[in-house]
Formats: structure tokens, C-alpha cells, sequence
């Protein structure tokens, strides 16, 4: 098989302000091929999310090259970037980020609307189908707040696929769910590996569901390793404050790529569903903010 991911002595350094810098990515090369089941492991700060943001083409490295499907995407701009993570990247989050709105059907049909490839019947039917294939065919109607943690977490795994995405990404998929729905979440995930050969890699603090993949990455500060060290790494506080604030960014980069494809796609989107994921969009932007003033991440600045 060939590889889907190739990223090349990868560094990555944030600058905190006064002269004080954090290397997330410590020189990284990794080689991931398509169709793999891909875990990444690591304390805190270790540089997981900043690696995984890499892949998804939400940051870009200080050095060294991130190519993704054969695309070298490191030079990129911002609005290729964003076009290019519509096509070949589908993300799964720890907490869903449903539109809270929107049925589970409109929910997985809003990303086929943002590409505009298909009919509105073929975006029914495909997300209809989707939605059969997370075995959720009776709950389409249904929206986030009638449907269990589990089941809005198959949901996003639905709306994940909707673009038949090169790569998918989820960021601790069973973090915000009890302990067996997670292992059915990880079961469903293995199921749709080998039955569509689709490639996951999945950010995760739980051994288990490390196990359940079928290759383990390590990562301490900013470099892959062989194996975790058996105890917990003390990582600095301006590190964690930092990997926070990163991961607010990249959750900002997100939103911000949806709005704008939202407003282009006005006038083809049903006005309720478009002033509903405007609405969510934006609550989401003022829970970033909030977020962001309570940690006083605003300090600091990105290379």
C-alpha cells in the first residue's frame, strides 16, 4: 500500500512571548499508510494534538514537510488549506460538536452541502445511508439532545465520512462517554477500517482503546518513541497552558472554515438549517472566547 501520510523531520515551536519558546514537534517522521488504524499515545504536552493539528492541516510546522494523499500541503494558504481539509480530512471530536439544532440526518448532510458535488436527493440518501451504517437508521429524525452520548458520537463518526475523506482524525472519541458505549464507539471504528479500508488515526489517553488499534504511536516531548515510560512525565505548567491554547486555536481555525463555507453556500442551504448552524457556530465561538479569558490564554503568539 502507499502511504496517506508522510511528514518529514517535523518541527514545530510555539513563542509564549518574552523570549520563551516551547518545541511541540522535536524533528518527527512518520509514515502512515492508507487504509491503517493508527493510535497516538502521550502525556499532556507531549505534542499529540499539535501533531495531530499537522495532519489536518489546522497548523502548519516551524520546519520540515506534512504531505497528506499525496499533497504536499505545508506551503499551502489558509483558503486552500481549508478546502483541502473539506475533501481529505474528516475530524471526530471529544465532544461531538453536533449542531444542536439540526436533526442527526441534517447534522451528517450539512458537510455534502458545504462541498456542493452532489443533488440534495443524493445528499439525503448518502447521509440516510451513513446513518444506517453507524446503526442509527431509526434515530435520523432525532437531534443531539434526544440521542445518548454514544449514539451523537456516531452521529459525528456519520457526518466524519459524509465527504469520503482520505484520512479521519478523532481527537479521544470515547473521552466524554462511559466506559462501554467507548468500546462500542472502538468497535464500530475497527468495523468501518476494514470493511471500507478507511484510515483513522485516534489521539487517546486510554490504554484500552490503544489496544484495540492495530499500530500504537508514542510521543514524548515532541518525538516518537518505542514505548511510554511506565511513570506519568511532569510536564511544565506554561507547556500545558500552551497545548490548551493551541487546541482552542485549531478549534477556532475549524469554525472559522465552516462559516465562511456556510456564507458562501447561503443561498443553496435551507434558511433554517443555515441560521441554526450559524447559531451553534457562533455559541461555540463565544465558549472559545470565554474559555480562552478564564486560562488568560491570550498571551503568546503562534509561529
Amino acid at each position: 500500500m502507499s502511504n496517506i501520510v508522510e511528514l518529514e523531520n517535523v518541527v514545530k515551536v510555539y513563542e509564549l512571548g518574552e523570549g520563551v519558546k516551547v518545541e511541540a514537534l522535536r524533528g518527527v517522521n512518520l509514515e502512515i499508510e492508507k487504509g491503517e488504524l493508527v493510535s497516538i499515545q502521550g502525556p499532556s504536552g507531549s505534542g499529540k494534538t499539535t501533531l495531530l493539528n499537522m495532519i489536518g492541516g489546522l497548523d502548519k510546522p516551524t520546519s520540515g514537510r506534512v504531505v497528506i494523499d499525496g499533497v504536499d500541503i505545508t506551503p499551502l494558504s489558509e483558503r486552500a488549506l481549508a478546502r483541502f481539509r473539506r475533501e481529505k480530512i474528516g475530524f471526530i471530536f471529544q465532544f461531538f460538536n453536533l449542531v444542536p439544532l439540526l436533526t442527526a440526518l441534517e447534522n451528517v448532510e450539512l458537510p455534502m452541502i458545504f462541498a456542493g458535488k452532489l443533488s440534495d436527493e443524493e445528499i439525503r440518501e448518502r447521509a440516510i445511508e451513513l446513518l444506517t451504517l453507524v446503526g442509527l437508521e431509526k434515530r435520523i429524525h432525532h437531534r443531539p439532545t434526544q440521542l445518548s452520548g454514544g449514539e451523537q458520537q456516531r452521529v459525528a463518526i456519520a457526518r466524519a465520512l459524509a465527504n469520503e475523506p482520505s484520512i479521519i482524525l478523532a481527537d479521544e472519541p470515547t473521552g466524554n462517554i462511559d466506559q462501554v458505549t467507548g468500546q462500542k464507539i472502538i468497535r464500530l471504528i475497527r468495523d468501518l477500517n476494514e470493511t471500507l479500508e478507511q484510515t483513522f488515526i485516534i489521539v487517546t489517553h486510554d490504554p484500552t482503546v490503544a489496544k484495540s488499534t492495530k499500530r500504537n504511536l508514542y510521543l514524548r516531548d515532541g518525538k516518537i518513541v518505542e514505548k511510554l515510560p511506565e511513570t506519568t512525565l511532569k510536564i511544565p505548567a506554561n507547556i500545558l497552558k500552551e497545548e490548551k491554547r493551541q487546541l482552542l486555536l485549531a478549534e477556532l481555525r475549524w469554525l472559522k472554515t465552516s462559516i465562511n463555507y456556510l456564507q458562501e453556500k447561503k443561498e443553496e442551504i435551507n434558511p433554517k438549517i443555515y441560521y441554526n448552524t450559524l447559531y451553534s457556530y457562533k455559541s461555540r465561538f463565544e465558549r472559545i472566547k470565554r474559555i480562552i479569558k478564564e486560562y488568560n490564554l491570550i498571551g503568546g503568539k503562534s509561529s
